[in-house]
């Protein structure tokens, strides 16, 4: 099928589907002396050959660089999440032969991606000796004929008939984007979708030459304002933005996902853990900004005010209360909803939803049916369980009201989030809002309703142990499935990143690393009884790449915790930024790097939303937790010692260099390291708000749910009082901070 003869990098052919000995290919080849997971055996040869050959990892090396081999249970408990067979030898045996033939049995591979500048060769399966043709349909609009190349393929016998392979060239320099590749032989026709992706995502032209951009990283919901309704919205999102770029000179905000939760019940308070990616949670709206606000008759505008002042009330609570903010905001809405709109809103609305299509109709019918019968919808009549069923749709009808109002708090959202966006450059930012995409969604979610067999069951998705969780970490997700992604053309991944992209000068992309790998924990196990299911990282990163391209935005990955070393390279290749925390960025003794050798191509921070703010850190306030909750597997006394040496040795590292003076305070030494980050050549740096108050609290601890309060502490300063946004923008300490990083 492929030429050895020709150039790497012009002979690859990315046919989507997952990685086959990705393992291999990385140094993961049998080690009879590796360690398996207690209480499990080894995988026989065959299983061995199964699992790599739909991608499963079958060994890994942990944190500590220890090769440890996977238990049989794990790899037969992730295959059966693959829907691959494997209770006996015979099924194993069955499913490795069913695996070879899988491609012969289809005309087309289910997608193809590649590069602008490759010139990949595409298998056609036909009957043996049959006439083919093949040409592409461009996106838009235009017709290209392949060539077919000599390339002799031996041919087999699938299903008692002789099945050839055919192979095309598909010409470099095509138009980036969604073509459709077609074939005809012998009277059978078939397609698949050709993606065109980047070769490079280049940067947009507001970083284009020399110099760094900065800005602010927050949860939105933390930062609320006296006209906030008990958490931070769209509005405050636009005030944040506007004042740290025509006042402190800042490039862009940084914002949690801001994708939906539970519209009934008790909302997720984890913004990582959505019941969608593709949609925004209305719980970000600004209520009195909706046009429709203007024109409410007297009585339902005193009725509103009432409304507001008694959610407003809870703007200087200790801890978030979204589920009380969600009810008072709904019921505004939902009578905003039923006032009359102009001719202009009313087609605006219709044009919003028709951009939307299917994807907004299934979120918003699941909402309703969520109304109707509660969550989780695993317990709804069967009938409701596919979305696509006769019952659903009668339901669709009959909630054709409640359908309609939650696709219309989409579009109300949306227009706040592209107001927020172009203020954001219009107060003089060069990037504007970015945006983050979490890395799964929740297991009763609306994507886990719509999506189906896109979404694996039986396992979650998580992270082996590692140095901050060393216990390995269950997140509780889905997983994508690969096969099932590359069958669907990878249309709900596209539909998710242009979701997400919409207004948006970048976005952050949580835990790239799933782009390549996910840690796939069968249920009922612990984390650290799991296994790595590879990923086509080429289609994912490719898709990634075109789609912001598209949208004139950039990339950050966020490649913390254990990568594999080509990994970064890939992404450095591909145009995507990496991400550079100032104190895991060590040498190779373990030393703190120093800033002139950080990468270029990273967001470079002091902390992450993993880790306390920096006053917290540098009082060790993560061990004191980790500690009280149990999640340490070394000594307290030695991880404290550890730590301690850790942060000595980079507060030397600033005393060296003259960025800090003896005797300084914890105040000073937060701007002596953000100010190091300026001698670094990262192109972006970024500061974590609540270093501009003084915090000292972790907004979340890792591999913890209600033991702490995760996503629940409004901004504050480091006595823990709240502060709201109209404090902090004559606050002294945050300017100090942006002088820090913006003048270096």
């Amino acid at each position: 099928m492929t030429d050895p003869t020709r150039p790497a990098a012009d002979r690859p052919v990315p046919t989507s589907v997952p990685t086959v000995g990705a393992d291999a290919a990385a140094g993961d080849q049998p080690d009879p002396d590796a360690d398996v997971p207690s209480g499990g055996h080894a995988p026989s040869p065959a299983l061995t050959d199964l699992a790599r050959a739909h991608g499963v990892a079958t060994e890994y090396w942990d944190w500590r660089g220890s090769h440890v081999r996977v238990a049989a249970e794990t790899v037969r408990a992730v295959l059966t999440a693959l829907d691959v067979p494997v209770v006996t030898g015979e099924d194993v045996e069955a499913a490795l032969a069913a695996h070879g033939e899988r491609a012969w049995r289809r005309m087309l591979p289910p997608v193809v991606v590649t590069r602008r500048s490759w010139t990949p060769w595409v298998p056609v399966h036909i009957g043996h000796d049959e006439p083919v043709r093949a040409w592409i349909v461009l996106e838009g609009g235009g017709r290209c004929e392949l060539r077919q190349q000599e390339n002799w393929v031996a041919p087999r016998v699938v299903d008692g008939a002789q099945v050839g392979e055919a192979t095309f060239e598909v010409p470099a320099d095509l138009p980036l984007g969604w073509h459709v590749l077609h074939a005809r032989s012998g009277g059978r026709d078939d397609q698949c979708d050709l993606v065109v992706t980047p070769d490079r995502l280049e940067l947009p032209t507001a970083l284009a030459g020399e110099g760094r951009a900065w800005g602010f990283m927050t949860q939105l919901y933390q930062v609320r304002s006296q006209r906030s309704w008990g958490t931070g919205d769209l509005a405050d999102l636009t005030d944040l933005a506007v004042w740290s770029g025509a006042d402190l000179g800042a490039d862009f905000v940084l914002v949690n996902p801001l994708h939906a939760a539970e519209p009934v019940g008790v909302m997720e308070p984890s913004p990582y853990l959505p019941t969608t990616r593709r949609f925004v949670n209305p719980l970000y709206i600004r209520v009195e900004d909706v046009p429709e606000v203007a024109y409410m008759p007297p009585s339902q505008r005193q009725t509103l005010e009432w409304q507001a002042e008694d959610a407003r009330a809870a703007n200087t609570s200790a801890e978030l209360d979204r589920d009380g903010a969600w009810a008072a905001k709904k019921s505004a809405l939902e009578t905003l909803y039923r006032l009359p709109r102009s001719i202009a809103r009313a087609r605006a609305f219709d044009v919003y939803c028709s951009e939307q299509g299917q994807g907004l109709v299934d979120f918003a019918t699941w909402c309703a049916l969520a109304e109707e019968h509660g969550l989780p919808w695993g317990a709804w009549p069967s009938g409701l369980l596919d979305p696509g069923s006769d019952a659903v749709e009668a339901e669709r009808r009959r909630l054709v009201d409640r359908v309609d109002f939650y696709a219309w708090t989409q579009w109300i959202a949306d227009e706040q989030l592209g107001a927020a966006h172009r203020a954001a450059l219009a107060s003089g930012m060069r990037l504007g809002v970015v945006h983050d995409l979490a890395v799964g969604v929740h297991p009763e979610g609306a994507d886990a309703w719509a999506l189906g067999s896109a979404l694996a069951r039986g396992v979650t998705v998580g992270a082996p142990p590692d140095a901050f969780n060393q216990q390995g970490q269950d997140w509780s997700q889905p997983p994508w499935r690969p096969d099932q992604l590359a069958e669907a053309g990878y249309a709900p991944y596209r539909d998710m990143l242009r979701g997400v992209l919409r207004h948006a000068g970048g976005v952050r992309v949580d835990h790239v690393l799933g782009l390549f790998r996910l840690w796939w924990v069968p249920q009922g196990q612990g984390p650290s009884a799991g296994t790595y299911v590879r990923y086509d990282h080429e289609a994912l990163v490719g898709i990634l790449a075109l789609e912001a391209h598209r949208a004139g935005a950039f990339v950050i990955g966020e490649d913390l915790g254990v990568v594999e070393p080509w990994v970064r390279d890939y992404l450095r290749e591909r145009g995507v930024f990496g991400t550079s925390i100032l104190w895991f960025e060590k040498d190779q003794d373990g030393a703190p790097l120093p800033p002139e050798a950080w990468r270029e191509l990273c967001l470079a921070t002091v902390t992450t939303h993993d880790l306390p703010p920096t006053a917290g850190y540098l009082a060790g306030v993560h061990i004191d937790v980790r500690e009280k909750l149990g999640l340490l597997t070394r000594d307290v006394d030695e991880e404290r010692r550890l730590d301690e040496a850790d942060r000595q040795q980079v507060i030397t590292m600033l005393g060296e260099r003259g960025l800090l003076r003896a005797g300084a305070t914890d105040r000073e030494i937060v701007e002596a390291l953000h100010r190091l980050l300026t001698w670094t050549p990262a192109r972006l740096v970024g500061v974590a708000l609540p270093d501009a108050v003084g915090d000292r609290r972790a907004i979340n601890q890792p591999g913890t749910d209600e033991e702490y309060p995760n996503w629940r502490l409004p901004l504050a300063d480091g006595a823990g009082e709240p502060v709201l946004l109209e404090a902090l923008v004559r606050s002294r300490q945050a300017r100090a901070l942006a002088r820090a990083v913006s003048r270096g």
